[in-house]
Parts: C-alpha cells; structure tokens; sequence
C-alpha cells in the first residue's frame, strides 16, 4: 500500500498556515487576547500566527499538529486541507527508514440497536423518523457499541465506506463530534437522488433537520455536509455527478456561514457554475428553526455585520 510523501516545501508550508484566517474559513470564531487569538470552542486554546497553545494542558505547536488534534486527521489529510486540497505523491514503503503506514480508516462497531440514537435525534433534534430510518436503512446512520453515539456514514462513488463523523447522544454536558480517524474529507455524510439540485449543509444534522421541514419529493435531490465549511465534499460530489448544476447553499445564519457562503459561491463559480444561490435558516440553523416549531426557544440568527445579503 503507497505511503503519501509530501516534500519539506509543502510540509513547511502548511506548518506556516496563518491559524485565524485557516479557521475562521472552517467557520471557527475567536476573541482578541492580548496579542493573541482565544478560540471560542476550546477557551483554553489560543493561537496567533502559525502556532497555537492549550493552557489546560500546557501543549502546542504549530498548524499542522493542531489541525491533527482538533480535527481529529491524519499527517496526509491535515497538510492536505492546510494547502487547500494539494496533494503529495504516492511512494512505496521499500526500506526501513520510511515512515510508517497510518492506520486504515475503520468504522466503530455497531450496536445490536439504535436505541439511544433515535431517541436522541428524534426526541432531542425533531428529527422525522422515517427519514431518520431511511438513512438507518441505508446504513448511512448507526449507533456505536461503545460510547453510543450517533454515527454519519460517508461512501465513495463505488459505495465504500471512507467517511465517519460520529456526534455524542449524551444530553448532559458539551456533547462529543468528531471524525473517525482515517476519514477521507471528500466523502463525508451526503446522499445523492436524481434531480440536478444539490443542498450544501455544514453537518449532518442540519441536513436532516432541512429534509425534515421539507419532505415533500426529498428523496429526488441531492445533499451533502461540510463538516465545518471546507469545499473538499461538495466538491467531490459534483466533480462525481455532473448531472448536478444548480447548487444550494445552506449554512448557518450567522457571521462565519455568511462569510463560508460568499467564500463558497465564488469557488463554484471559479469553476464554472452559473447556478447558484443561498437559502437561510429563519434562526441560526436548520435545527434551530425544526426546535421552533416544536416549540423550543432557539438559538437567533446573526447577520454579517459588514454586509446585506438581500440580493442572494
């Protein structure tokens, strides 16, 4: 099996990746610390230029440690996503000094039943059943045996399994996600149907709660997640499917998705596309504005204090 090399120029590269402007495209946010940037995820970390410091744990580095840390990726997948999707070149392991394989990307192992899921994403989230049992029956979504969390199954264009983005079912608490080490960005959690529209969303649940305020004809479309904002998946999902040609965006309502939207739709047009438009959540995301109906207060939307979105 080949070995990913990436040359001392692009591994420097990366490494020198500025960490606000990096993150703040995956729709992180921060505040200002003295000279330095306080992430609002983790109030511990704090990053300023190319290197970051976890003061709960006295640990840090530089952009490429941090991206393997926080967003749970491998040597390859990190200075891949740091250089905007460049890659390195395959080599065959052949002598010792090589470095070692990484792990294959396995998914964790399944539960007899997907109780404390459908519990969680139904009863918690709003999600629809039947949609929930749809993508159940597909074995797109699954509960763990170990820690029960739900579990977002992304497949390749010849239906392999390569992507897995797993969330906590537990309420209490800040709740667990993130990807199962491995994963192939490319292919995170989507599902595509037969018409020529794809939704974009930032991660699975706001597609699931989207298809829920809008089942009528849902399995004609296509849908893909982020995870986070990076354009890697959808992507992917058109470059495989070039039936697709009219492209929907729908990311959070707040600063970071109207920044990730603008960023997005000039890529796509980069590439050619022509039709292209954004669609808001009435509050913050898709499963804020499922709470609402439901009656649970929801988070509000944020507009982009710099501009007016009224012509999207």
């Amino acid at each position: 099996m080949p070995y990913i090399h990436f040359t001392e120029e692009q591994k420097q590269r990366a490494n020198s990746v500025d960490l606000v402007d990096f993150l703040q495209r995956q729709g992180e946010q921060f505040t200002r610390a003295g000279r330095e940037w306080r992430w609002k995820r983790y109030d511990s970390v704090t990053v300023r230029g190319c290197q970051w410091f976890r003061h709960s744990r006295k640990e840090g580095g530089h952009a490429i440690d941090f991206v393997r840390q926080f967003y749970d990726m491998s040597f390859p997948e990190a200075v891949t996503l740091l250089l905007g999707g460049e890659s390195g070149v395959e080599w065959n392991q052949t002598s010792k000094s090589a470095p070692p394989l990484r792990k294959a990307f396995a998914l964790p192992e399944a539960n007899p039943d997907m109780r404390r899921v459908f519990a969680y994403l139904i009863k918690q989230r709003f999600i629809d059943r039947e949609v929930l049992s749809h993508f159940a029956h597909e074995k797109l979504i699954y509960e763990d045996k170990e820690y029960h969390n739900a579990v977002f199954v992304g497949l390749d264009e010849n239906g392999v399994r390569r992507h897995a983005h797993k969330r906590g079912t537990y309420t209490q608490g800040e709740q667990y996600k993130g990807n199962v080490k491995g994963s192939d960005p490319k292919y995170s959690f989507h599902r595509i149907g037969e018409s020529d529209t794809l939704y974009v969303f930032e991660a699975p649940v706001d597609m699931l709660s989207f298809i829920t305020l809008n089942k009528d004809g849902w399995k004609q479309h296509s849908y893909v997640t982020l995870d986070g904002v990076s354009e890697h998946a959808m992507l992917c999902q058109l470059d495989t499917n070039p039936r697709l040609k009219s492209i929907v965006l729908c990311l959070d309502h707040d600063e970071a998705g109207i920044e990730a939207s603008g960023r997005l739709k000039d890529i796509l047009q980069e590439k050619g596309y022509a039709n292209i438009s954004v669609l808001q959540s009435q509050h913050k995301d898709w499963n804020e504005d499922l709470k609402a109906r439901h009656g649970v207060s929801p988070i509000t939307a944020r507009e982009h204090p710099k501009r007016n979105h009224s012509e999207n």
